[in-house]
């Protein structure tokens, strides 16, 4: 039989089905076996019939045909597996499955029902590697066929119900020895965990301008580094009132933070573009002191100026307090090197108001002032009906060396000379 007539009698078999005469298309399709066994479209269209016919194991035996003809076509060894699901061979559809991975690993749906194979046979570990590996994949496309979104959330929902399993037995085996540890160790050792179990993600340094090589890519830093952090935070009644005095009576000293060149394109920062939604009221800019905001301000300027900041002309130090309004968010975002820490000290914290760095949050609270790394991804939100205000400033990060430190400021100290380093921070 000619490839032509093959064609002939398998479109007369869809013709015949689409009208609903399984009859008249099982007899084109026994005409078209007769003369052209070894097809793989004929044999696969046989073995569709019988899958609707429930007839399993003879529909596994076309497509197993099918599939051995034509050994590189992963639609045939899906069809193959969904038979084999469905006649309850398991053994079988795994060997199936893994053709058609083996062809493309990317293969959504062979990963998805492999996914649902190592589920239903309870072989947990397997389940949840290749339900991760579905979720990343669904992710990345935006053609997820609607029957399908279901499966997928019932998938997240078995996947929080087993690390919940999982990680009450972790923590009644490791609870009892993390509690002596120190915060430091403690917290690491938490985050370690976390990961292992798939319940947050390791953020890795961004940085926008200079990056320093191998420093710890940490992302709140241990109180330990800033023995000064008491004194800071003994004085935030004073600094308070100070800000307090700024906002009753603004003046010039208020400025929107996000100041976006003209003719920039549309982004997540246009929403706060010259907007005061997110306000700052400079303390010191790029090194340069705002002498103004100072002599309102003696009390933190006094404290600012017992801390040790990094000081490079026009580049560093910058403090400021930061205000955002009621309801607004500053979206995620990383910093411009990891030379630098960054410190807050809350000063006007109502409820709802939190930030994140990396995959820990944190909220503010008013006195407690902390460090962290602004080159790992950070977000800030106030989801309450009042302002909040922070005092923000950088120092150096506490894992350099003192001689590292001079190496750095000498560096950009020639560089900007010579014309070739820039401006902006440190």
């Amino acid at each position: 039989m000619s490839d032509r007539q093959t064609e002939q009698l398998l479109a007369q078999a869809m013709q015949a089905a689409r009208r609903g005469d399984g009859a008249a298309q099982l007899a084109f399709l026994d005409r078209a076996c007769a003369t052209a066994p070894r097809d793989p479209l004929v044999l696969n269209s046989r073995g569709m019939l019988h899958l609707q016919r429930q007839e399993y194991a003879e529909a596994a035996d076309m497509f197993a045909r099918a599939a051995k003809e034509d050994p590189k076509a992963p639609a045939l060894w899906m069809n193959l597996a969904k038979a084999q699901r469905l006649m309850g061979d398991d053994e079988g559809e795994r060997k199936s499955l893994e053709q058609v991975l083996s062809l493309d690993r990317r293969d959504f749906l062979g990963q998805l029902r492999m996914a649902e194979l190592h589920q239903r046979l309870g072989e947990t570990q397997q389940a949840l590697q290749a339900w991760h590996a579905v979720l990343q994949l669904a992710a990345g496309s935006a053609q997820i066929a609607p029957d399908l979104r279901p499966v997928l959330d019932q998938a997240r929902a078995w996947i929080a119900r087993e690390q919940a399993r999982v990680g009450e037995a972790v923590a009644a085996a490791t609870d009892p020895y993390i509690a002596p540890l120190s915060q430091r160790d403690a917290r690491r050792t938490r985050a370690f965990i976390d990961h292992a179990l798939g319940r947050r993600r390791i953020y890795a340094n961004e940085c926008a301008g200079v990056c320093y090589p191998f420093l710890p890519a940490d992302e709140f830093f241990d109180r330990e580094h800033f023995p000064w952090m008491a004194a800071l935070e003994a004085q935030t009644d004073v600094i308070r009132e100070e800000l307090l005095g700024i906002i009753a009576d603004p003046g010039d000293a208020l400025r929107p933070y996000i100041r976006l060149d003209e003719g920039s394109p549309q982004s997540k920062w246009t929403p706060l573009d010259r907007s005061l939604d997110w306000g700052a009221c400079f303390l010191w800019e790029y090194g340069a002191p705002n002498a103004p905001v100072l002599e309102r301000c003696p009390a933190t300027a006094e404290v600012l100026r017992a801390i040790p900041r990094a000081d490079i002309p026009g580049r560093g130090p910058t403090a400021f307090f930061s205000l955002l309004r009621p309801r607004k968010r500053i979206p995620p975002h990383t910093g411009v090197t990891n030379t630098r820490t960054i410190v807050h000290l809350p000063l006007v914290v109502p409820p709802g108001c939190a930030f994140r760095v990396g995959g820990e949050t944190r909220p503010w609270r008013v006195g407690e002032a902390f460090a962290f790394d602004d080159t790992i991804e950070h977000e800030a939100w106030n989801d309450s009906d009042e302002l909040r205000a922070v005092l923000i400033f950088d120092v150096w990060n506490p894992h350099l060396s003192l001689e590292e430190r001079d190496v750095i400021a000498r560096y950009f100290r020639a560089a900007d000379a010579s014309g070739g380093g820039g401006g902006g921070p440190i």
